[in-house]
């Protein structure tokens, strides 16, 4: 294949939108990455703490589940079993995305640090293998230079800012009701929503914090599909 159709890739006219599309989510992302270092601060965690987390960690779910735990006053088993179940999807992703990334053991070591939501997902809508590459590592290293950037300034701001004045508490549960909505369509989505709800409200009086989201968990069951329905 020639050079012509195959340029450089920051220069092929054809990946621009997905480029572009890239930077802002990435942006996005790096704002509830200023909300996450706020809510980690103010859960007691110290600024390095808090970046060691965003930089180790790197899924903005499972570590505001476990600030949110551990700051309103839950265990740290609790915060640890809320956090791995929410990461435990990006397992799923890793199965579906090595398919797509190649190289040393070294690089798909780092492809796994960057498989998450958003990199599975900008990767996947892409129409031929090249383009998924690029949008998968584009879109990782956008995003985890943002998202830390985003953790360093809240973390500093902090103890400046309380996070209910600004609305920064909201953030993330807001932006996961925007991802969960259009999985609304499905009939099996919106039962395991309603039932997973019910069993949150149900439990939460009785149960140390953090396990109303471990129970609720059970009720993503009811959207697995039987063998039978698959091959049908």
């Amino acid at each position: 294949m020639s050079r012509d159709e195959h340029p450089v890739w920051w220069r092929d006219e054809s990946l621009r939108p997905m480029m572009v599309a890239c930077l802002t989510l990435s942006a996005a992302v790096g704002v509830f990455g200023v909300s996450f270092g706020v809510a980690s601060v103010s859960a007691g965690s110290s600024v390095l703490q808090t970046c060691a987390i965003s930089l180790l960690v790197f899924t903005g779910a499972s570590q505001f589940s476990a600030v949110s735990v551990i700051g309103s006053g839950g265990s740290f088993g609790s915060a640890l079993g809320g956090a791995l179940l929410l990461a435990a999807r990006n397992g799923v992703y890793g199965l579906a995305m090595s398919r797509r990334i190649e190289g040393s053991l070294g690089l798909r070591m780092l492809a796994a640090q960057m498989t998450i939501d958003e990199t599975t997902a900008m990767s996947v809508a892409q129409p031929d293998p090249r383009a998924q590459r690029i949008a998968f590592w584009f879109t990782g290293v956008a995003l985890y230079c943002l998202w830390n950037l985003g953790t360093l300034i809240g973390a500093l701001a902090g103890n400046a800012l309380d996070p209910t004045t600004y609305g920064l508490d909201v953030a993330f549960p807001a932006g996961f009701v925007a991802m969960l909505w259009p999985l609304l369509t499905d009939a099996r989505a919106r039962l395991a929503a309603l039932l997973g709800g019910l069993v949150c409200v149900v439990t939460i009086p009785v149960t140390p914090v953090g396990v109303p989201i471990l129970l609720s968990a059970l009720a993503v069951l009811v959207g697995v599909r039987r063998p039978a329905e698959v091959a049908s």
